[in-house]
């Protein structure tokens, strides 16, 4: 791709070989872990520290260049895509680990630092990072997209798990946001407006985490159910019954089956319950488990699995753990699109049953995997690449469940973020709230060059190809 040599001049003068235009980096930007695209980009700059993204961003807003944040490009619904010719700016080497503060139970750290590094090097302090968004993603990236995951239902995601947030503004302002006292009534919450706005907004240069203590006991539990509207109604019950599991995890027959041809396992080949409970000594842990046993029965689950040891809990996790790579086994060749909403609990239940009613509908097979503790659900849909008829009848399932979502109070993506593929549904689930973030959009970014058309950008609109098909 021919570059426009003017603006790599100026950023080679002020970066040197942080800027490369190598085949391999550009391919490495080039696309993400979930969408079909490939958007090349002009350059790649590799940041090593908050001057170096200042310095970025000068000549990006001198030369008006396009500029999209780049963490471990592990996003799935085209979040980290660059603009066709312009600039991916890798802050990868933006990953030092500050002093942990055991007291403030807080640690600073760049963005570039990957999820699983850190909790290593928390560790041996007796203290973890708790967003667990699966992938080894990078913070600055969960932050940008406001991940979560499978501890959500006791921890939150990242809104709830960072303190302070520095970031680096188009203009050349570099702002510290929010403050490590654990509450404030003090202006207004920017930190909470630049996490999820998938740098679209600003550039995040460093992360202030709250950290918790290693639970002292947990113990583990495998429930298998009759159908899947039985382990539904078993995840909501267990609830409200005072049960806060660490971790409640769902997934249906056909996952657990595809696992167990995969992992060589011979786990009851039935919609399953995961959960992780914990306490201060072992008389917590086992009213945690013998709430979600009589959460089971209630609804003709039973315990199929216990385990007490960070060995054995290892073991019982591992099907769960092993979804996704046991379903891409499961059909080779295929390509895969992952559903992601959220629901409330009330209306969990029922959107599980729309499910089934689509994919019986389309003629469809799509594993149904999910963090049910917080009402989120994952349709794994799959086709060979190829197959247009297939992936028009994914694409109607999906809409369908993104619709439904929104009109029962919930949400079009519960933890994958908008990226290019959520953006049509902004509308409905935000209304004339749409407007005022794109004016917010405009007011930080006036000539629309940080990450362009994601999030709030024209939702049939694709970089390099007119329309989205």
């Amino acid at each position: 791709m021919e570059v426009e040599s003017g603006w790599l001049d100026r950023l080679r003068e002020r970066l040197g070989e942080q800027v490369s235009v190598s085949l391999g980096d550009l391919n490495a930007h080039a696309h993400d872990e979930g969408t079909p695209y490939t958007f090349m980009p002009g350059a790649v700059v590799f940041a090593g520290s908050e001057a170096d993204v200042l310095a970025t961003l000068a000549v990006a807003r001198e030369e008006q260049v396009s500029v999209t944040p780049w963490g471990a490009g592990t996003s799935l619904e085209g979040a980290a895509l660059p603009m066709p010719g312009g600039l991916s700016l890798d802050l990868s080497g933006l990953d030092t680990v500050g002093e942990v503060d055991a007291v403030g139970l807080t640690v600073t750290v760049g963005p570039g630092v990957r999820r699983l590094a850190l909790n290593r090097r928390l560790r041996p302090h007796g203290l973890f990072f708790p967003v667990d968004p699966g992938a080894d993603a990078s913070l600055g990236g969960m932050a940008a997209t406001n991940a979560s995951g499978t501890t959500t239902v006791r921890y939150g995601g990242m809104r709830e798990n960072v303190a302070v947030l520095r970031v680096a503004l188009m203009d050349g302002r570099v702002l510290t946001l929010g403050s490590e006292a654990r509450k404030s009534s003090s202006g207004y919450a920017l930190k909470q407006l630049f996490i999820g706005s998938e740098g679209t907004l600003g550039v995040i240069t460093s992360l202030t985490l709250r950290l918790h203590p290693l639970p002292p006991a947990t113990a583990s539990v495998q429930l298998a159910f009759p159908d899947v509207a039985s382990a539904v109604l078993a995840s909501v019950t267990a609830r409200g019954l005072g049960v806060t599991p660490e971790r409640l995890e769902f997934v249906d027959a056909a996952t657990v089956r595809a696992v167990n041809r995969h992992r060589s396992r011979h786990d009851p080949e039935a919609p399953t319950l995961w959960a992780e409970v914990a306490g201060r000594d072992a008389a917590d842990v086992g009213a945690g488990l013998a709430g979600l046993s009589e959460a089971a029965e209630l609804h003709g689950g039973v315990v199929v699995g216990e385990a007490h040891t960070p060995e054995a809990q290892g073991d019982l996790w591992a099907a769960r753990h092993g979804v996704f790579d046991a379903l891409r086994a499961a059909w080779p060749g295929h390509a895969t699109r992952i559903g992601d909403v959220c629901v409330p609990l009330s209306a969990l239940a029922g959107t599980a049953a729309l499910v089934l009613r689509l994919l019986d509908e389309q003629d469809l097979t799509a594993p149904l995997v999910g963090h049910i503790g917080d009402g989120n659900l994952h349709l794994l849909m799959h086709a060979p690449p190829g197959d247009t008829e297939a992936w028009s009848r994914i694409d109607h399932v999906l809409h369908e469940l993104a619709a439904h979502a929104i009109a029962v109070g919930g949400t079009c993506t519960g933890e994958h973020g908008v990226g290019l593929r959520k953006r049509a549904y902004l509308r409905a689930e935000h209304g004339d709230a749409l407007d005022v973030m794109r004016d917010l959009k405009a007011l930080f970014d006036p000539h629309g060059l940080l990450n362009p058309g994601k999030v709030v950008g024209d939702p049939g609109w694709l970089p390099g190809d007119g329309r989205l098909s």
